[in-house]
């Protein structure tokens, strides 16, 4: 399955929210959620979201993930390219790593975020209606 995955705060701190969108192997939309997190960090919130979306990669199954996300610090620190070092992102990355367990195979890919509509788009629509 594909995972994409964003997360946003507005302020950054700031009020947050995360987008999550799921494909099969034939490329069909099988789930999609938005949801607001409150006040995070722009980090915090791409976090969120890839654990979200793993859970609900479990939920339906899947065994191998290739999760696709704009956030390229988040992508390097879990390839092992770069340390985690903010004490908040540190208990995130291991409840990712601890997912990472439920499928045979996991992969991360760092993706612009013109290729990342879908899910940012959940996002600014979560964002939007809390702000009204």
């Amino acid at each position: 399955m594909v995972l994409n995955t964003d997360g946003g705060a507005r302020g950054n701190p700031g009020p947050g929210a995360l987008g999550v969108v799921l494909r099969d192997s034939s490329n069909e939309k099988i789930y999609e959620m938005g949801k607001y997190l409150g006040v995070c960090t722009n980090n915090e919130a791409e976090y969120l979201a890839l654990i979200e979306g793993m859970a609900a990669a479990h939920d339906k199954k899947a065994k191998t993930l290739v999760c696709k996300l704009d956030s390229e610090l988040v992508v390097k620190q879990l390839k092992g390219q770069y340390k985690v070092k903010n004490e908040r992102l540190k208990v995130l990355y291991a409840r990712v790593k601890e997912l990472e367990k439920n499928f045979s195979s996991v992969g991360y890919e760092h993706i612009p975020r013109t290729k990342n509509h879908e899910a940012d788009s959940l996002v600014n629509k979560v964002l939007d209606a809390e702000s009204r």
